[in-house]
Parts: structure tokens; C-alpha cells; sequence
């Protein structure tokens, strides 16, 4: 269960954040009212949340996911792969001190994207992608053992963070798309196929028994529903433009 949330406020330069999806720049108004629709739904899964404020140096700041990995044990406070995220970092560490006694770091050469990284119990699957490299995967590896968790490198081929096709949805229940489905290290799972028209869906977040994923996904919808779960969908459009999705967002722990 999670009992804490940390989100930020978009900033107005949202609009020149790093993107590869060719989308178009996001509506920053339509952005705003986007997150705080998030932040409504995150309100009604019983967690108490820290919202920070926008920090207009940073496009990207948004996205909390990625400058920071939150566990039981520990945080860790990552060194982003993009250059023009790389102080996300400073900016994120005092807020993890302010939960966290053990607070540790991903240093030079070693990069790390938490969004390359997906929890399951106790083990972390790492994502090697254009944004998290072999060293800072390592390091991840060595922290967490330090901290009696384990964690395994998966290579990545065709996204841009291990969570774009990834979702763990507790109870041995794996959204996956595109080339996680076949993987071998996720064949222990119960997977649910995202289908290729809907890969988008395949970024989403448990929260205490709620699946929140972005809407205009019936089928991956109906998927999850069946499992049980409880489904907030919301719209998520102005954070796709900038290769963000639902679970980029939020630190959850």
C-alpha cells in the first residue's frame, strides 16, 4: 500500500519539454487543468500527497518519476540521462530527506531515469535505454542490495523508458506492450497484452487497489476491469506531446 504521493505543478515551460512523439507543443492551460485532474484522482486512493511548485527552469519537472526512485528501504536520488534534466536531481533531493533517512545517489558516469525503473515486491527491473546506461543501472543494483532488495537489467529495443510498456498492477498482474510481452523475465507474470493501437495504455499506476490510466483505451480498459480493479481514466493528451504519461507524474511510496 502507499501512504505518501509527490507531484509537481507543471510549469509554463511545459511547452519546450524534451519529446521524441512529434505531437505538437502541449496547451499549457489544458496541461494544468489535465494535473489537476491527476491530482484529484490520486486524492481518492487514500494517500497523502506533497505537491511541490512549478519550477519554470525546468520544461520537464513535471515528470518527479524520473530524478528519483522512492522504495521501502530507501530513495535514491538519480542522475537523469538528458542533460537539460540533470539539476531535476537537486531540486528533488530535500523533499526525499524530509521522508527518508537512508537517501542515496546515482554519481557520474552512471545515468538513471527512474521511469526505466518497475518495483515488483522487493525486486526492480531496470531499464538499459537511451536514458539509463549500464553503469547507473550497476549503481541502482549495488543500492539496492545494500538495502536487502535485488534488482535485473533489461535491455530495451524499441521504447524510450522501461515503463512506456510496462505496468506492474500488483497480484501478479502485468500490463505489457509491444516488446515486453514476450520477454522472457516476464513470463512468471499474469500478462495482459496491451493491444499495438493502444500501447499508450500501457503506462499506468496502481494506487491501493485503483488502476488510474489515461482514457481513449476501451479495450486495455476492459482488460483491467475484468482483473477487478478499480479504473480512473484520465486525460493525458498535453503530457503525450512531451513523452510523458501516467505514471511519470508522481513518486509513490
Amino acid at each position: 500500500m502507499f501512504k505518501h504521493i509527490i507531484a509537481r505543478t507543471p510549469c509554463r515551460a511545459l511547452v519546450d519539454g524534451l519529446s521524441e512523439a512529434s505531437l505538437g507543443k502541449p496547451d499549457y492551460a489544458k496541461a494544468l487543468e489535465q494535473h489537476n485532474t491527476y491530482i484529484r484522482a490520486l486524492q481518492t486512493c487514500g494517500v497523502d500527497i506533497t505537491i511541490l511548485p512549478p519550477a519554470e527552469d525546468f520544461p520537464d519537472s513535471v515528470f518527479v518519476e524520473d530524478p528519483a526512485l522512492c522504495t521501502p528501504h530507501c530513495a535514491i536520488v538519480t542522475r537523469p540521462g538528458a542533460d537539460s534534466r540533470r539539476q531535476e536531481a537537486e531540486l528533488i533531493a530535500p523533499v526525499l530527506h524530509r521522508f527518508y533517512k537512508n537517501v542515496e545517489r546515482i554519481v557520474e558516469p552512471g545515468t538513471l531515469d527512474a521511469g526505466d525503473v518497475m518495483m515488483v515486491g522487493s525486486h526492480y527491473y531496470i531499464g538499459k535505454s537511451a536514458r539509463t546506461n549500464e553503469d547507473g543501472a550497476q549503481q541502482l543494483i549495488a543500492i539496492l542490495e545494500k538495502h536487502g532488495m535485488t534488482g535485473s537489467i533489461v535491455t530495451l529495443e524499441e521504447v524510450l523508458h522501461l515503463k512506456t510498456g510496462l505496468a506492474y498492477l500488483e497480484n501478479n498482474n502485468l500490463l505489457a506492450a509491444g516488446e515486453f510481452v514476450t520477454k522472457p523475465e516476464f513470463q512468471q507474470y499474469n500478462i495482459i497484452e496491451v493491444p499495438v493501437e493502444e500501447s499508450y495504455a500501457a503506462n499506468c499506476i496502481w494506487v491501493n487497489g485503483t488502476v488510474i490510466m489515461p482514457s481513449g483505451y476501451p479495450n486495455t480498459r476492459d482488460k483491467i476491469a475484468s482483473l477487478g480493479y478499480e479504473v480512473i481514466e484520465l486525460d493525458t493528451s498535453e503530457y503525450r506531446k512531451v513523452d510523458g504519461g501516467v505514471s511519470c507524474m508522481s513518486l509513490r511510496f
